[in-house]
């Protein structure tokens, strides 16, 4: 009965371990000098590109989130971290070039509106 006292705290342990929100990433830095030379046409014709990117990216985390939840209650283990469902990095990679196209943009005076995805 002694292991039930220890129960609570790993399975804290395990829920750490488990894919982060989409939402909560943090960006990476990316500079906007890749985008210095393109064009408003060209910086807008990326934008949707990005964005479009990043949904897919949200929604491949968010899954990625729960079946890790599933996971740690049913197996104890973060079965979607572990089988490199977790895609955190990407999502942080592509906030971070979308934020890099917005200072592109608006250095150029280009004016293109920047949504992120939806908070849920």
């Amino acid at each position: 009965m002694q292991v039930l006292r220890y129960l609570p705290a790993a399975a804290l342990v395990f829920l750490a371990a488990c894919a982060a929100s989409p939402e909560s990433i943090a960006p990476f830095y990316v500079s906007e000098m890749a985008y210095q030379a393109w064009s408003c046409e060209q910086l807008s014709q990326e934008q949707p590109r990005l964005s479009s990117a990043l949904a897919a990216a949200y929604t491949q985390q968010s899954n990625a989130r729960s079946n890790d939840t599933i996971g740690v209650i049913f197996l104890g283990l973060p079965v979607s971290t572990l089988s490199g469902s977790n895609i955190a990095g990407e999502i942080a990679r592509l906030k971070g070039e979308l934020q890099a196209l917005q200072r592109a943009s608006t250095t150029r005076n280009c004016g293109i509106p920047m949504p992120m995805p939806a908070e849920k």
